[in-house]
């Protein structure tokens, strides 16, 4: 009579599942890791290429990137007495910059309101344009606001004016990204009972769902004002107004007036910080009223 070999015990379900697990996560892992490489090369290979185009050497410079901020805080302090003075002189191109994130933050926020509210399922006006509306908000976000200022600027000449319109369509396409993601987590309870009483589709949206999304439209809203204010700075350097041009020009004339830069920084630095804790607080109570 000749021996069976013993046969392996059957492994139960459990077994089977904490295998496939393993097999999987040693997959993900795998696949971070290559991620990860990838990323590395792309990082390296891209500071290579930057540092041969570049018309000085990084490694060579980076010892003197603090001799031109010394610069301006040498001369500053030397004419600190000026200081108030400077401060009073730039303070209306701080409100001219303040009003043209203002302005094109209100007109962001309501063309991404429309746009989002067209191109959310369940929500859209005409379902099968929602890609169209979509790939404009991409177009909006992609374009810099600078390359638009630029182009604005051959147009309307310089001025707030095409710094106005350049952020705004920037702001559209952001802010209309994410009230759309807000949007689709809206509950369409509300939607349907107005359908149910011939409620138009604006009558649904103002009645149905921006009740229940503005707290975080306007949380969003307010911290896409804090990025156009540095936005509106940026672009006064294209000759767009406000304290990035004042800034321009003192930066442009080197020695002798860089007192004036240090209060324009000082303007701009206190303006951010400002709205910054303004815009926080007010997200943080926005934020805690939703949650009660």
């Amino acid at each position: 009579m000749t021996d069976v070999p013993p046969t392996a015990p059957d492994r139960g379900p459990v077994h089977q599942v904490r295998d496939s697990y393993m097999a999987e996560l040693q997959r993900r892992r795998l696949y971070g890791g290559l991620t990860l490489m990838i990323f590395a090369l792309l990082m390296v290979s891209g500071f290579m290429v930057a540092n041969d185009r570049n018309a000085g050497g990084f490694w060579s410079g980076i010892s003197q990137v603090g001799d031109y901020p010394a610069e301006v805080l040498a001369e500053a302090w030397a004419m600190r007495a000026d200081l108030p003075a400077l401060l009073a002189e730039f303070f209306p191109a701080l409100i001219e910059t303040l009003n043209i994130a203002a302005v094109s933050t209100l007109i962001g926020a309501a063309a991404g309101l429309l746009l989002s509210l067209l191109s959310t399922r369940g929500l859209a006006r005409w379902p099968r344009l929602i890609g169209l509306f979509r790939r404009i908000m991409d177009v909006m976000r992609a374009v810099p606001e600078i390359v638009v200022a630029l182009m604005l600027i051959f147009v309307l000449g310089g001025g707030p004016v095409p710094a106005m319109i350049a952020i705004a369509i920037h702001t559209a396409g952001a802010l209309g990204k994410l009230f759309s993601e807000v949007a689709e987590n809206a509950d369409l309870k509300p939607v349907e009972g107005l359908a149910s009483t011939g409620a138009t589709w604006a009558q649904r949206m103002w009645l149905g769902v921006l009740p229940q999304v503005a707290p975080n439209y306007l949380s969003y809203a307010l911290l896409r004002f804090e990025i156009n204010i540095r936005a509106s700075a940026i672009l006064g350097f294209v000759g767009a107004g406000g304290l990035g041009y004042e800034l321009r020009n003192a930066m442009a004339w080197g020695p002798g007036r860089f007192d004036e830069a240090a209060a324009i920084f000082l303007l701009l630095f206190g303006a951010i910080v400002f709205f910054d804790q303004l815009s926080s607080r007010t997200r943080n109570r926005l934020t805690e009223g939703q949650r009660a």
